[in-house]
């Protein structure tokens, strides 16, 4: 199976969802609000944004526990099962189509501003066919553009706004409610589609980097800019306007253009209609983006055919993008503008109802690798709203929207029992919670979740490096029975935690069989919890003629020829479960690697022992020379260093003895220091003390020596 590249960071992901949502909302919708709403719309787009809130939060929690291409579709088919999933992927990739079917609409309305003879029909999907192009060749390349646009769009909304702020006339407000309850609530779901573009990026989670950081913070972000934008344009847009002018013709499809004529002029004019050229722009590449992720997640779980997985040398779903423009020229086809506004509002609301109740069901699952980076507050609370909500705002908006809805679920139910259910089997999250009631449960749903944890990796916060350097060893060349080992490792913990040895060992010896990790290739991990620790403590252990398992019979047992050879004793405070399963997955992702029995073996004392289990990115060995950039540093105290702040100064290795430094240790000719800290820190120190940085192995890089100076 193909895999994407992790090469989006926050900007990415803010432009993504900012420019995705910033398009129709503002620059097409307000006349078609006026029409049925009057002079209320900015209130309809604030109580719309309130009433998504609860949505968006559990998209951004569920996003960063499961960064999966997919996004709802992935996360609804993890936590309900493939029933609801194949209907949240069908009804999600259908939305975002809708959704980009309607900017491209907007793109034209905006054209005939100046080309009134221009033919829409065939520019719209012209267009669509140039996004489709452009995805092609990678999503940086995509978000770079979406970057560029963004930044344009939102200067160029920034002055329009205020400038239309001063022409405001109060008078313009008066009787906004008049029109009755009916069409401002028909109205709310009719805008729900401009917020749409905010959960965009969970369809591409899979290809950012930090995802528990940026995703969540970028979509919130995101919804901040965009609420802003809304509720004051709408605002200016009436009181600059009027009512009539909005919603005449059954609403105006060039609102911001009829307000920057009136705030600024002609020229005004010229400048909002380029704007709105970018923002559908935007909003149409980046629909495609994201929308081709859906079918992508769902061939990968063979819900729809092997050729929707097929990816690009340029790393990218090349099947799925052009069926995804496929679709779009269909809906333009089909379709005119309320009506695919309709369609889009009512399944969004479906999908963010839906995605409260999967992050009900994953808490409430009880399953430890579940680990989301960010987690939605006022929970269950948050979630109940938010799953209430939308069915009275779907009535509201006319048996068209309703319709819709039902067929898409009656679609995916079809589906998934002609074609789905017999190419796999495979139950979500919600068993898990049956299985606290006594029912079953699912195994590969935990597996999974503990291979997302290996891939997401650890947490800025995550003391990996700190643990590994304070880690006692344990060194032997013959064979050591493994309930030995484990007295030897429980004695050096008892004196780091303070905890008694024989608890220690108990607990140890209970947790070998649980199967949370399994004896193989060569290495063991038993681990606990305890609860009065207050942070993490590992011993590491090799053992060359091997670990000799003497304690009974471990869920995976090692082959009959394997010899295990590492082991890492890890206790955890029982309290933070979650970065415990990080350590964890981390040393797992180090110990799958090819190389790493022969690194391990080959280590020449404690301190290349740990150096094998360090990051390297994370990770700089500078030995002190007679000559050279790095001799700067003999006599030299650590304080005197100065080194970047999140820096450690972690090992000394000094004629064969290990030393831990402090502030006021003075380093001599030979010592061979390790630095701990952040990439760009590690580079700058690298680049300080003309360090060799090299692709080679890391046994070899263990002899790096600084080059002297010319």
């Amino acid at each position: 199976m193909g895999t994407l590249k992790r090469e989006l960071g926050l900007f990415d992901v803010y432009a993504i969802a900012t420019g995705a949502t910033l398009s129709s909302g503002f620059f097409l919708l307000p006349g078609l609000a006026a029409a049925q709403a009057g002079g209320a719309i900015p209130v309809a787009y604030l109580l719309a944004g309130l009433l998504l809130l609860p949505g968006i939060l559990s998209m951004a929690e569920l996003a960063t526990a499961m960064p999966r291409a997919g996004g709802i579709y992935y996360f609804l088919d993890r936590s309900m099962g493939q029933r609801v999933g194949a209907i949240g992927g069908f009804g999600t990739w259908t939305t975002l189509t809708l959704k980009s079917a309607f900017a491209l609409v907007g793109l034209g309305a905006y054209l005939q501003v100046y080309f009134p003879q221009a033919p829409t029909g065939p520019i719209a999907f012209a267009f669509a066919l140039g996004f489709a192009a452009v995805n092609l060749f990678g999503a940086k390349k995509t978000s770079s553009i979406q970057m560029v646009l963004t930044v344009i769009l939102l200067a160029m909304l920034g002055w329009l706004i205020g400038a239309g702020v001063t022409a405001v006339d109060p008078d313009a407000f008066a009787g906004a409610f008049d029109l009755g309850a009916s069409p401002f609530f028909s109205t709310v779901g009719l805008v729900i589609v401009s917020y749409m573009g905010l959960t965009h990026v969970a369809s591409v989670s899979e290809e950012v980097k930090n995802p528990d950081r940026n995703l969540a913070l970028g979509m919130l972000l995101a919804f901040v800019t965009v609420l802003l934008v809304y509720v004051l344009g709408t605002w200016a847009m009436v009181g600059a306007v009027g009512v009539e002018a909005l919603s005449a013709d059954g609403g105006n499809l060039a609102p911001a253009a009829a307000m920057a004529r009136a705030v600024a002029g002609p020229t005004g004019e010229a400048v909002m209609t380029v704007a709105a050229i970018l923002a559908f722009t935007s909003v149409g590449n980046a629909g495609v983006l994201s929308a081709s992720r859906y079918p992508l997640a769902m061939s990968r779980d063979h819900v729809l055919p092997a050729a929707m997985r097929r990816i690009s040398r340029w790393g990218t779903p090349w099947v799925a993008i052009l069926a995804t423009a496929g679709l779009i020229v269909l809906w333009l086809v089909l379709f005119d503008p309320s009506g695919i506004a309709k369609l889009a509002s009512a399944f969004q609301l479906i999908m963010f109802a839906l995605a409260c109740l999967a992050v009900i069901v994953m808490r409430e699952s009880g399953l430890a690798p579940y680990d989301p980076g960010f987690r939605a507050p006022f929970y269950p609370w948050v979630q109940i709203v938010g799953l209430v909500m939308p069915f009275p705002l779907i009535v509201q908006m006319g048996w068209l929207a309703t319709l819709f809805s039902v067929a898409f679920v009656v679609f995916g139910l079809l589906w998934y029992r002609v074609y789905a259910r017999d190419h796999v089997r495979r139950e979500g999250a919600i068993y898990h919670v049956f299985e606290r009631l006594g029912q079953q449960r699912n195994e590969g749903l935990e597996r999974e979740l503990r291979g997302i944890l290996k891939e997401k990796g650890l947490r800025d916060a995550d003391p990996f490096e700190e643990l590994i350097a304070s880690s006692d060893v344990l060194d032997y060349e013959s064979a050591v029975p493994f309930s030995r080992l484990v007295d030897r490792a429980s004695v050096a913990l008892s004196k780091q935690l303070g905890v008694s040895a024989d608890r220690i060992a108990q607990g140890l010896l209970e947790g070998t069989g649980t199967g949370l990790t399994p004896m193989s290739e060569g290495v063991v991990l038993p681990h606990l919890h305890l609860d009065e620790i207050s942070g993490p403590r590992m011993v590491l252990a090799r053992v060359r003629g091997g670990i000799e398992i003497d304690t009974g019979e471990p869920d995976v047992p090692p082959a009959e020829d394997e010899l295990i050879q590492a082991a890492f004793f890890l206790a955890s405070p029982a309290a933070d479960h979650g970065r415990h399963l990080r350590i964890l997955a981390q040393i797992a992702g180090r110990v799958d690697d090819e190389s790493f029995l022969t690194e391990w073996l080959e280590a020449e004392d404690d301190l290349e022992l740990r150096e094998v289990m360090l990051r390297d990115e994370r990770m700089l060995v500078v030995e002190v020379l007679p000559e050279g950039a790095s001799s700067t540093l003999a006599g030299m105290t650590i304080r005197e260093m100065a080194l970047p702040e999140d820096t450690l100064a972690a090992m000394i290795r000094r004629r064969g003895q290990l030393i831990v430094p402090h502030d006021d240790t003075l380093m001599e000719t030979g010592d061979r220091l390790t630095i701990l800290g952040s990439p760009r820190n590690i580079i700058d120190l690298r680049h300080l003390y003309d360090v060799h940085a090299t692709t080679v192995p890391r046994w070899w890089r263990r002899s790096a020596r600084p080059r002297p100076a010319p």
